[in-house]
């Protein structure tokens, strides 16, 4: 009887006939698919695909008619860009580029000189690329030329001129002005003290004071004005001071680091280096005045683009750690200047920065000592741009626990050594994204230092549409199109190495 009812149960689920076939299942893979998934698959996103390929077409579309198939290729003056002499409405006029791309990338450079700066860019590319490869070797040596050595070869590359010092020169000459500036500011002081019947005795003791100090830093400083007027005297005084300098500074390095015992390496390392600096030297003819001076008004074009954003990048790096590092110091002389600092740079117009650094710097110098002005726009850029690094950084570093700073001290670790080898590299590592945005922000920012006479990118465009050769209705298009597109080559390249500098130093964080 069960038998049988088991059967009869069995019977009751057993299906007869067969189920009938269903639709195929949506194709989720392929163009299809991803049209279907993704631009397709609700009224929002369908609505926003239409509105997106409409812009799409307005602008894409009419961009590639002016800049590729309405466009003039050939030409020698502004008739070959104009609509009668085409006969088609006329795009951009890429010879008016072809013309004006020499002053483009150097500005009004030379003609004769304009080697040198092809030598630095040259340069610049040998060194940098290795730097950004991170499979090659030598990564210390190569820093150490691309942000020491560098720097220096291509100033006397591009602006010219020779040596007529070195070290002790450069030393003895820093201190003697640095104590001529001070007893002139006492002598001042006091004459103002006898003037005023109030407060004069006291304003005039404090310029005595003041003479005083510089006459004992006068005096202490003696020895090495008197070695620096005996080099001088002798027949070839660049390459006696470079011995010079290049001896003391070996017998210093052997000495403070270990001496006969653990000194040779220093020392050998410091005979090195002064043997390539004295091969650069020999070389560039430093010694007997160098290549021909090339004023720095004279540079333009990409060249100073390339010469601020570089020089602002580089040098606002250092000063932005020093001051994230400052802000947060248990020291309050040193947390309250970095604050001050901070807040004062990054409440200030780039502008403002510009002007001040050009125009109002040279009255606060002393007397006789002047600064380029292409220098003075970099120190306020680098200056400018360092006070935003330090926030960026200062982000980085209070994302870091606390446990790794105490980690580090109880394996005896320094604060210097916590700090480089712990602490900083993790904070830098999670600020990338901000770090390049700043980078490629200031890259932009360079087009500012046109407002105080120095033709940049931009500022040699705009000098280039006052040539009535080139004046045509597509002109002024046709140059900022390809400006912008430089522009855009050049962040694109950054934000996407800062991909992959990303990728590569978070990869423990794939999984």
């Amino acid at each position: 009887m069960s038998d049988l009812a088991a059967t009869t149960d069995l019977d009751v689920f057993v299906r007869k006939e067969l189920v009938p076939e269903r639709a195929a299942p949506v194709k989720t893979t392929g163009f299809v698919g991803f049209l279907r998934t993704r631009l397709f698959n609700s009224p929002t996103n369908i609505l926003i695909t239409i509105l997106t390929v409409l812009l799409l077409w307005f602008t894409v579309i009419p961009s590639v008619r002016f800049l590729l198939i309405d466009a003039v290729w050939t030409g020698k003056d502004r008739t070959a860009c104009l609509a009668e002499n085409a006969g088609h409405p006329v795009g951009a006029c890429w010879p008016y580029i072809q013309a004006k791309f020499s002053q483009f990338m150097y500005g009004f450079y030379p003609e004769t000189e304009r080697w040198r700066a092809n030598l630095v860019f040259i340069l610049a590319a040998i060194l940098l690329l290795p730097l950004l490869i991170p499979r090659l070797p030598a990564k210390g040596l190569n820093a150490g030329l691309f942000f020491i050595a560098f720097p220096v070869v291509a100033f006397f590359l591009l602006h010219g001129g020779g040596l007529k010092g070195f070290g002790i020169s450069w030393t003895a000459d820093f201190l003697s002005g640095f104590a001529s500036s001070i007893g002139d500011a006492g002598r001042k002081l006091a004459d103002v003290g006898a003037e005023k019947a109030v407060v004069g005795p006291l304003l005039a003791l404090l310029g005595k004071l003041i003479v005083l100090v510089s006459t004992a830093v006068s005096f202490v400083i003696w020895p090495l004005t008197w070695l620096r007027d005996q080099i001088q005297a002798t027949g070839n005084p660049v390459w006696a001071d470079f011995a010079v300098t290049a001896a003391i500074v070996s017998i210093a390095l052997f000495l403070l680091s270990g001496g006969f015992r653990t000194g040779w390496r220093a020392l050998m390392v410091s005979l090195a280096v002064f043997a390539g600096i004295g091969v650069v030297i020999a070389a560039m003819g430093l010694d007997r005045g160098g290549l021909p001076v090339v004023d720095t008004r004279l540079w333009g074009g990409l060249l100073v683009t390339l010469v601020v954003s570089v020089t602002g990048i580089v040098a606002s790096m250092p000063i932005g750690i020093a001051l994230a590092l400052g802000r947060r110091s248990t020291i309050p002389l040193i947390r309250v200047f970095s604050v001050a600092f901070i807040e004062f740079w990054r409440g200030v117009p780039l502008i403002t920065v510009l002007f001040f650094a050009t125009y109002m710097l040279p009255l606060f110098l002393p007397a006789g000592f002047t600064v380029d002005g292409l220098v003075r726009a970099l120190i306020g850029i680098a200056l400018f741009a360092g006070a935003y690094q330090a926030e960026v950084i200062r982000g980085g570093l209070q994302a870091i626990p606390r446990g790794q700073g105490e980690a580090a001290s109880a394996l005896g670790l320094s604060y210097w050594k916590t700090t480089g080898l712990i602490v900083m590299p993790q904070a830098l590592r999670h600020v990338i994204p901000g770090l390049v945005n700043s980078f490629i922000a200031l890259f932009k920012d360079t087009s500012l230092v046109s407002i105080v006479a120095l033709f940049d990118l931009l500022g040699s465009l705009r000098a280039s549409f006052a040539d009535p050769n080139w004046a045509t209705p597509s002109t002024l298009f046709t140059g900022f199109a390809f400006t912008g597109m430089i522009y855009f080559a050049f962040c694109f390249g950054m934000s996407r190495y800062s991909l992959f500098v990303e990728r590569r130093l978070n990869a423990h964080r794939r999984n």
